[in-house]
């Protein structure tokens, strides 16, 4: 135990969990609020689809804007590439064979609908950019072999929602080239085996038309498209779609509030997003309005989320049920358009795969976008990142969370961090496992290694076969400061915890823009068996003295040089990322095989604080490490 440990005044000066809880709860209810009477909400009698275009193609595009695409692409050479990658992807699908009724893991048509989606998009796109016959025809055999079985897999709506969300981009992309048959064919599609299911959603008193997550956002956005596809042909199901996908979408994007931040990680901001814009970008092009959907709180700061997330490597800030692979989101083009944000912009003109939606909204950054602030914290989602600098890949980064392990698709991570440095990610967030293994959304959700604690970069307390962290637990950072050579941010981790300590408290904090320290403070009313877990893909050395840990990989000439503080007593071991001998241990699970840990052990703490440096270096020479000041003063 550290001499002079924390004083019982620290206790004091933390908020109680529950007043965080009802403040947490409080916010949100005030956002939900909020978004709600932003966003216009029509009455009933009202004919939403009054001001409805009469011509075709009315989704995402303007009049007369495919012809100016072409103009726009045949003047910049960016978007001539671009084109050229997409042309090559399009003549690829003319050669590949119809995308069949196929659910592999006995529950999701996803992969179909998405693949149908991706096809029938790109090859519209290319006849309306181009011209060329066989896209379009090549367009139709997909549709009409979808339009074939015998449903869209409604029981995952997401299936169904990407499905109608495709087939309102063919129908109304290529109009012009279809015969009143096969109109009627997609049409019929559309109406059967999109909107029939989601209306009978909309009818239940839950579902997820209620959700406040990303399901909401695609299912509401997939169908929307549809209703404006063929809402002058089928006004009565396309008014209704519409009439409560207006009403329904609200409810997620108040998530957005009240700085942009998205609870389920960014991978599924991305998803929620994309499909967010799509419908707001379809409304304003179809209707001519979005309802003041776009002025929800939140919604136009959103775009600063996946910046903030991801790493110096490229890599993201992967919590929750998200992968580390680097974001390329087409709809930061949409946003930096809709709310002048040049720095949307610039992230993307550099990330862009592309897709048709990043020539279709691509805006050119001004030469000298506005220069970004280091740091950020997200309030409500409760994440933090922390860099040494922009645009500089070798630079040092850390992101690190609080929140709420009660949010759609959380995992028990609450306190983990990752961190890049010289090019590489040395402590990782191994994230999500097979989402078909038995109970992974249910029961046993917590029984699977990269879902509990101890698979995470965090503190585990008297370990056991239960949940290692408290499921329901929702914490905030408490301290959060940002300076030219200093950043740091604390978070109150007692409620994920409880019963276990009476206070846990985690500081991490960026040091001259290139050392981190990591320092936790516990005090516990009985002796608790405490582990501090880090995991890594890299090779690990142990000094003789177990309290300096040399990190190393074949792809940098840089290593990552760790170092235990605090306490005097504690030493250091390397491990399997593995299951504890006292934890779950379920078969099919992921073996980890490409990960070690780096561990701390203490068998019997009722007071302590736990202080590692990290120091990214070149020379043998060891790091000058850092003050280990109570948090209280940092």
């Amino acid at each position: 135990m550290l001499a002079g440990t924390i004083p019982q005044r620290t206790v004091a000066r933390q908020s109680s969990n529950r007043y965080h809880t009802r403040r947490m709860n409080r916010f949100l209810c005030l956002t939900i609020a909020a978004a709600l009477s932003l966003a216009a909400q029509p009455r009933a009698e009202t004919n939403l689809l009054a001001t409805l275009r009469r011509d075709h193609p009315r989704l995402l595009v303007k009049p007369g804007e495919f012809e100016q695409l072409k103009e726009a692409i045949a003047h910049d050479p960016q978007l001539q590439q671009w084109q050229a990658a997409l042309r090559q992807k399009a003549d690829k699908v003319l050669r590949e064979p119809p995308s069949r009724y196929e659910i592999p893991d006995g529950k999701r048509l996803l992969a179909t609908s998405r693949r149908v989606l991706t096809r029938v998009q790109l090859l519209a796109w290319m006849y309306r950019t181009e011209g060329g016959r066989p896209y379009a025809e090549r367009a139709w055999h997909e549709l009409e072999t979808a339009a074939g079985f015998k449903d869209w897999n409604p029981s995952h709506f997401l299936d169904t929602a990407e499905m109608t969300h495709a087939f309102a981009i063919g129908y109304d992309w290529l109009y012009d080239v279809w015969t009143p048959a096969q109109r009627a064919t997609l049409r019929n599609a559309i109406i059967e085996k999109g909107f029939k299911p989601g209306l009978a959603v909309y009818q239940r008193k839950s579902g997820w038309h209620t959700c406040h997550h990303n399901w909401n956002q695609v299912c509401n956005g997939g169908l929307t498209t549809g209703a404006l596809a063929i809402g002058d042909e089928a006004p009565e199901p396309a008014g209704e779609i519409l009439r409560h996908a207006l009403a329904s979408v609200p409810l997620a994007m108040a998530e957005y509030g009240p700085d942009g931040g998205w609870p389920e990680g960014p991978g599924y901001w991305h998803y929620a997003t994309m499909y967010n814009v799509a419908m707001i970008a379809t409304l304003e092009s179809a209707l001519g309005t979005d309802f003041r959907l776009a002025a929800i709180p939140g919604f136009s700061e959103t775009g600063l989320f996946p910046i903030y997330m991801s790493g110096a490597t490229g890599l993201s800030f992967n919590f929750a049920d998200c992968g580390e692979g680097e974001l390329r989101p087409s709809e930061l083009f949409w946003l930096a358009r809709k709310f002048q944000r040049p720095e949307y912009a610039a992230y993307q003109q550099r990330k862009a795969t592309p897709s048709p939606l990043d020539i279709l909204w691509h805006t050119t950054p001004t030469n000298h976008p506005t220069e970004l602030p280091l740091d950020k914290l997200f309030r409500h989602v409760e994440v933090v990142s922390m860099r040494g600098a922009w645009n500089d890949p070798n630079t040092v980064f850390v992101g690190f969370k609080a929140g709420d392990n009660k949010a759609n698709h959380s995992h028990l991570d609450l306190g983990s961090f990752v961190l890049d440095a010289s090019g590489v990610r040395w402590v990782s967030d191994l994230g999500s496992d097979n989402y078909n293994l038995p109970g992974f959304f249910g029961k046993t959700r917590w029984d699977y290694y990269r879902l509990r604690a101890e698979g995470h970069n965090t503190l585990v307390l008297n370990p056991g076969k239960n949940p290692d962290q408290n499921p329901r637990a929702e914490t905030r950072i408490t301290r959060f400061e940002s300076k030219p050579q200093r950043a740091f941010a604390i978070a109150n981790l007692t409620a994920a915890y409880a019963p276990h300590a009476k206070l846990v408290q985690r500081g991490l904090a960026l040091l001259d823009r290139r050392q981190v320290l990591v320092q936790d403070e516990i005090l516990a009313e009985q002796p608790a068996d405490l582990w501090w877990f880090m995991h890594t893909p890299a090779d690990i050395a142990l000094a003789p003295n177990g309290q300096t840990a040399t990190l190393t990989m074949k792809k940098t000439s840089g290593k990552l040089i760790v170092q235990l503080l605090a306490p005097a007593e504690a030493r250091f071991t390397v491990m399997d990322a593995k299951p504890l001998s006292s934890s779950p241990n379920p078969e099919g699970q992921a073996k980890n095989n490409k990960f070690r840990k780096l561990a701390v052990h203490l068998p019997s703490v009722t007071a302590t604080r736990l202080a590692v440096a990290f120091t990214p270096c070149t020379d043998a020479a060891l790091p000058t490490p850092p003050a280990v000041p109570p948090l209280s003063q940092w």
